[in-house]
């Protein structure tokens, strides 16, 4: 006689609730790390306001999204980092074979500039994600041997530049994310959602159209050549 693994009914309702167009869809787009209205999220997928209420409703059930009303709005998010780290992961493992061609200029467009740089939910990817992580493990700030891990001198360049590492919670300190354009892993974690926020909080980074992508701007290039010795035309 045979003992069902009791976590086998959790994964599947997990794969009901991802195995949807729509409802994959607004979970691609949260990983902006916004909030984003039932309104906003409903132009995204294509479709109507009240069919995309009832996959919201799925997913906030399902613990994939939290909800939160303001007057007549409703407004959701992705669960946490947890969360968002499964959507990267999930999406980085289909292939560019599989993904739909871009059909008019305006998509290929943002495509490009998703490929270029955005954010995954709290953490800079693509290849500007790819380009910050290498020059990390170049300058022996970061080990990427067994997982990754800042080393001391990592500690230190950050606390150089300013930016505060929030070590009090059970998040990783740094945490490899598999970067489904990339197809590599950049860094994420708190040392990873440090740095995006303070690329965005000083302007080194700026965000650009409805989506999830960012721009780098000429004050990052500077601040990023002097403190990493990244090439600024890798950034563009």
């Amino acid at each position: 006689m045979t003992t069902k693994d009791p976590r086998a009914a959790g994964l599947a309702r997990y794969a009901a609730l991802v195995a949807d167009e729509t409802r994959a869809a607004c979970l691609l787009a949260l990983l902006d790390g916004r909030a984003w209205t039932q309104g906003e999220l409903a132009r995204h997928a294509g479709v109507a306001a009240s069919t995309l209420s009832e996959h919201l409703g799925k997913l906030v059930a399902g613990g994939l999204l939290t909800e939160e009303r303001q007057g007549r709005h409703r407004y959701v998010r992705l669960a946490g980092t947890r969360v968002a780290q499964l959507v990267e992961e999930l999406a980085a493992q289909v292939s560019p074979d599989a993904a739909a061609r871009p059909r008019t200029l305006r998509q290929s467009g943002a495509g490009s500039a998703m490929a270029r740089g955005r954010t995954c939910y709290d953490h800079l990817a693509g290849r500007l994600g790819i380009a910050v992580t290498d020059a990390f493990a170049a300058r022996g700030l970061l080990l990427r041997d067994t997982g990754f891990a800042l080393t001391d001198a990592g500690l230190r360049w950050f606390a150089a530049a300013g930016i505060e590492l929030d070590r009090r919670g059970r998040r990783p300190l740094a945490r490899a994310c598999l970067d489904w354009t990339e197809r590599r892993p950049h860094l994420a974690g708190v040392a990873g959602a440090a740095l995006c926020r303070h690329a965005l909080d000083t302007e080194w980074c700026v965000r650009i159209g409805s989506e999830r992508a960012v721009k780098v701007t000429g004050a990052g290039e500077r601040a990023l050549s002097e403190l990493l010795g990244i090439d600024a035309a890798t950034l563009r």
